[in-house]
C-alpha cells in the first residue's frame, strides 16, 4: 500500500482543513451518532461514560486535526499511531471495523457541510481514511503476532480472581490467574491488560476496560488495582463499581493480553536518573516500573513522587518504602493535598499541597534523566510544562492518560 496520497489530494485536506478544525466536535458527535445507531455492534469497544462527557468525541477530533496537520510528513505522527494501535488491539479492533468507521466518518463531514461539500472533498478525505487504516491494521496485526509469541494467546481468556485487597478507601486490588495453562510470561513495566464486562453489567451489551498492571513483571499472577469511579454530574464508573460491589474471591473475568507502549527498559544500560510522577491511581503503571527497577536497575538514580489527596485515599506506601529500601538509590517524595490531623500527627507525607515548579527546580537537580508521569489530566499537564521550563528533553518525558487520548 502506497504510504503517500496525490498532491491534489494533499491540497484538498489542507484546503479544508481551517473548516475541520471550526467544526471538528460537531462532525465526531455527528459520526458517533450514526455509527452507534447504525452498528451497534462496535459499542462494546467505547467506554459511554466518555461518550457522555464527551471526551470520546474531543479525542477523536483532536487525533483527526492532528492528521491532517501533518499529512504530508506521517512520521511525526509515530507515537501517536503506536498509542492508538496498542489502544485498538487491547480491545480486539479488526480490519473489517475500519470501513465502518470510515463509512459514517464521510458521511459526518458531508452531512456537517452540508451545501459546503463535494464528491471531490469526500473522496479526498476517504483516501487519507484509508491510508492511516492501512498503516494501523498493519500495526495493529503485528501486535496481535506479538501477544501469541510472548504470551501465548490473543483475544480474550478466562482469569480466576484469588485474592482482592482493600489498598486505600478508594482502589482496591484484584489479583488474577489464569484457569486453565501455565504460568504468565512476563509483562512489560508500564503495561495494562483488558477487562470484558459481561451485558448485565451495562444493561445490555458486554464492555471492556483497560487497567494497568500494578505488579512485578515475572509474577504468577495479574493485580489490577481499580479506582472506584464516583464523579459528581457524571456518570459512575459502571466497571469500576460492578468491580467494588460484586467480585470478589473465584470470581471468573475474561481477560486481554497485555498491552501499551508506556513502557520501562528496566534493563537499559543509561545511567541518568529515572523520574516517576504520578498523581491518584496514576500510580499503578509506576509502581510496577518501580518494581522492576529494583530488581534490574540498581545503578539507577530514582526519584518516586507521588501525589493524592490524604491518608485515605494513599495506596501503597508500604509497598512503595520497602522497595525504595532494597534498591538503595531511591527518593520518595509524598503530596497530600488535604491532609488530616492525624496525617500530620503520624507524619504519613512530606509536602502538603499540589507537585509545582518550585519543588521540581528544588528537588531535581538534574532534568536529563527519562520522566514517566500518569495522573489527572490537569496534574500531567501542570507537571510536564514545568519540566519542559526546567530543561527537560521532551523527547524523555512519557506520559499515560487513562481513557481518551487528548491533547495536554
Amino acid at each position: 500500500m502506497s504510504r503517500a496520497l496525490a498532491p491534489s489530494t494533499l491540497s484538498i485536506i489542507q484546503a479544508t482543513s481551517p473548516w475541520l478544525k471550526e467544526h471538528a466536535e460537531e462532525v465526531t458527535r455527528c459520526f458517533y451518532k450514526r455509527m452507534f445507531d447504525a452498528n451497534p455492534e462496535v459499542r462494546p469497544m467505547f467506554n459511554p461514560s466518555h461518550q457522555a462527557t464527551g471526551r470520546q468525541q474531543r479525542a477523536l477530533a483532536g487525533a483527526i486535526l492532528a492528521y491532517a496537520a501533518h499529512i504530508a510528513e506521517l512520521s511525526v505522527l509515530g507515537d501517536a499511531v503506536e498509542l492508538i494501535a496498542y489502544k485498538h488491539a487491547s480491545l480486539g479492533v479488526q480490519e473489517e471495523h475500519y470501513p465502518i468507521v470510515g463509512e459514517h466518518l464521510l458521511a459526518a463531514i458531508d452531512e456537517v457541510l452540508g451545501e459546503s461539500s463535494s464528491q471531490e472533498i469526500l473522496d479526498a478525505w476517504g483516501q487519507a481514511y484509508n491510508l492511516l487504516a492501512g498503516i494501523l491494521i498493519e500495526r495493529e496485526g503485528s501486535i496481535y503476532e506479538e501477544h501469541e509469541v510472548r504470551h501465548g494467546w490473543r483475544g480474550f481468556r478466562e482469569f480466576r480472581v484469588t485474592r482482592r485487597v482493600e489498598e486505600s478507601a478508594n482502589i482496591t486490588s484484584f489479583h488474577l490467574r489464569p484457569v486453565e495453562g501455565d504460568g504468565l510470561a512476563a509483562h512489560l513495566p508500564g503495561q495494562y491488560i483488558t477487562l470484558k464486562a459481561p451485558a448485565h453489567v451495562t444493561g445490555g451489551q458486554t464492555t471492556m476496560r483497560n487497567y494497568s498492571l500494578s505488579q512485578a513483571p515475572g509474577a504468577p499472577f495479574y493485580r489490577i488495582s481499580v479506582k472506584r469511579e464516583r464523579l459528581p454530574a457524571k456518570p459512575d464508573g459502571v466497571v469500576s463499581n460492578w468491580l467494588h460491589d460484586h467480585i470478589g474471591d473465584d470470581h471468573i473475568l475474561e481477560v486481554g493480553p497485555p498491552c501499551g507502549e508506556f513502557v520501562l527498559d528496566a534493563a537499559s544500560e543509561a545511567s541518568g536518573p529515572l523520574v516517576f510522577l504520578s498523581g491518584g491511581v496514576g500510580i499503578t503503571p509506576v509502581l510496577s516500573m518501580l518494581h522492576a527497577v529494583a530488581t534490574h536497575a540498581k545503578h539507577r538514580e530514582v526519584h518516586f513522587i507521588h501525589a493524592t489527596h490524604n491518608g485515605n485515599t494513599h495506596a501503597f506506601g508500604d509497598e512503595v518504602n520497602r522497595l525504595a529500601a532494597s534498591h538503595g538509590r531511591v527518593k520518595t517524595h509524598i503530596f497530600y493535598e488535604e491532609p488530616t490531623d492525624e496525617d500530620r500527627e503520624l507524619g504519613r507525607f512530606d509536602t502538603e499541597g499540589r507537585v509545582d515548579r518550585a519543588f521540581l527546580e528544588t528537588h531535581l537537580r538534574d532534568v536529563s534523566g527519562e520522566f514517566y508521569l500518569c495522573g489527572p489530566r490537569g496534574f500531567m499537564a501542570t507537571v510536564r510544562e514545568a519540566l519542559l521550563d526546567l530543561g527537560a528533553d521532551e523527547t524523555r518525558l512519557h506520559l499515560e492518560a487513562f481513557g481518551p487520548l487528548e491533547s495536554l
